[in-house]
Parts: C-alpha cells; sequence; structure tokens
C-alpha cells in the first residue's frame, strides 16, 4: 500500500533526570533530505541518528527537532559546586564590610552571581544518546503511522480516479469501430464525388482509404492505456518506495491518451481524452505525495 510522504510524528522518552521529545515534519522531495535542530552536546551522534531515520524513511523531506528537558531540582543539585559557593558568600560579605553596606547579602545578591558556583549542564553522553535514539525511534513511529493513514487516503482516490479512466477507454472503443465505419463511408463517398474513374480503379482506391482509416483508428492505444491502468493497479498494491515507479506508468498513460487525441476523428472521442487527461492529471498530482 502507498505510503504518504507528508506527515508529523512526535516521541518522548525519559531516564532519570532526562526528558527528550521529539518531533518531525515530513514533506515531498525526491529523495531523502534530513535536517536537524538538537543541543550541540547531540551532533557527535548525527550519523547515527540518521542511519535510524533511513530505517523507517525512503524519500521525504525531514526537519527533525529534538528538544532535552532536565530535571530541575535534580540538575541543580548535581551542578551546585558547594566549594565556589562559600567562595561567593565570602566575596559578598567582603564586598559587604569594604563598602560599609548594614545589609546582609540577600538571595537575589547570591543568584545573581550564580555563574560562579554552578557547573555547566552537560548531556551524559552515553546513557542520554539512548534515551534521544529512544524518543527519535517513537516519532519514526508515530510518523510512519500518520503516513500510512494519508497514503491510504492517497491510494483510494487514486483508485477511483484509475476506474473512472478504464471507463472511458471502454467508451472510446465502443465509440472508436463505429466512428471509423462512418469516416471511411465518408472518404469513399467524396471519392465517388471526385473520381469519374472510380470504376476502372475500385480496388486500389479502397485499399488507400483503408490504409488512411487505420491511421485514425485508436484500438491498439486503448489496449495499451488498459495494459497501464492494470500494472499501475499491481505496483499501488505493493510495498516500499512505490512513488517513482507510479510516476514512470503515468508518463506513459498520459502519453497513450495524447496520441488517442491526435488520432481522434470522433468529437465524441476527442471529449473523452481530454477526460481522460484530466484525470491522469489528478493522479500525477497525487502520486508527487506518494514515497
Amino acid at each position: 500500500m502507498p505510503s504518504s510522504m507528508t506527515g508529523l510524528g512526535r516521541g518522548i522518552a525519559q531516564a532519570g533526570e532526562l526528558t527528550v521529545e521529539t518531533e518531525i515534519k515530513s514533506l515531498n522531495s525526491r529523495f531523502l533530505d534530513i535536517s536537524f535542530r538538537f543541543p550541540r552536546d547531540v551532533s557527535v551522534n548525527e550519523f547515527e541518528l540518521r542511519d535510524l531515520i533511513k530505517k523507517y524513511v525512503s524519500r521525504g523531506k525531514l526537519t527533525v527537532n529534538i528538544k532535552l528537558q532536565f530535571n530541575e531540582a535534580e540538575v541543580l543539585g548535581n551542578l551546585l559546586d558547594e566549594e565556589a559557593l562559600n567562595s561567593t558568600m565570602e566575596l559578598l560579605h567582603k564586598i559587604k564590610d569594604k563598602s560599609g553596606i548594614d545589609e546582609e547579602p540577600t538571595l537575589e545578591n547570591v543568584l545573581s552571581l550564580q555563574h560562579f558556583f554552578f557547573k555547566e549542564q552537560e548531556l551524559d553522553t552515553e546513557n542520554g544518546f539512548e534515551v534521544i535514539k529512544e524518543s527519535l525511534a517513537n516519532a519514526l513511529e508515530d510518523l510512519k503511522t500518520m503516513r500510512a493513514k494519508e497514503g491510504q487516503a492517497l491510494g483510494k482516490d487514486i483508485t477511483e480516479r484509475l476506474e473512472t479512466i478504464s471507463s472511458l477507454v471502454n467508451k472510446i472503443e465502443s465509440i472508436n469501430k463505429s466512428s471509423v465505419q462512418e469516416y471511411f463511408s465518408k472518404l469513399v463517398e467524396r471519392a465517388e464525388q471526385l473520381s469519374a474513374e472510380l470504376k476502372d480503379n475500385e480496388l486500389r482506391l479502397n485499399t488507400e482509404l483503408a490504409l488512411l482509416v487505420e491511421k485514425y483508428d485508436v484500438t491498439e492505444e486503448c489496449v495499451r492505456l488498459k495494459s497501464h491502468l492494470d500494472m499501475f493497479k499491481d505496483a499501488l498494491q505493493s510495498n516500499g518506495e512505490i512513488g517513482r515507479k507510479l510516476n514512470f506508468i503515468s508518463q506513459e498513460m498520459n502519453r497513450e491518451a495524447n496520441t488517442i487525441n491526435s488520432k481522434a476523428i470522433s468529437t465524441d472521442i476527442l471529449h473523452t481524452g481530454i477526460l481522460i487527461k484530466e484525470e491522469l492529471e489528478k493522479i500525477r498530482e497525487q502520486i508527487q505525495n506518494i514515497e
């Protein structure tokens, strides 16, 4: 079944003080195009993250946003440098004594110098990355589900249009035989009016007229178009990356429709051929979304 290239996936994973939230937005693209937004600490594992994504997605323009959140109480407790805090307090008291200020240092005064006694927050490389991968995998599963749902809707719409085209081709086939015969009769009638020697060259004239009429017969094109329709339906039901194949088959169907229209000697065939072209154009737009 087809899978859409558009979708949105979210995933959350948590371990200890760390919570990771991942959001993936997917749009149409001829190839797999991945862009990341994540903290600098995560960039060293970018290639491994890309490999994980490739297990789920083969085509599409993906924007992957990874956010890290830490439990504030635990983090601040781990990052507090008590020795540096004591030194900071001593400094504040020294400033108080030197400046002659009577008031004791407040908490606000202390926190304004927190960069002296709080260590820089760092990601636990090994354990933290496992949480990031879990969050990313959850988001990819969510994205896969949404893309499959969208693909199912696309497949249903395309299948209905294929049935419409099939009915239109059947109509052309039914019109074609009578229109060719009518055209042939008109040619003969016109030739009889123009040629006084028709009786002496009747066999040759009929042969030439038959060859001329054959140029306007669209039976072969209808047969090939039906064959392409069957091939398209089979491809639509298959798994994997089918978007490119569907696009190629739709081009072949469009080529046959163009030939039918160029050879049409009946306005009914021409109008029906135009309807086929309209449906094919809508199908072509739809398959641009299929992976």
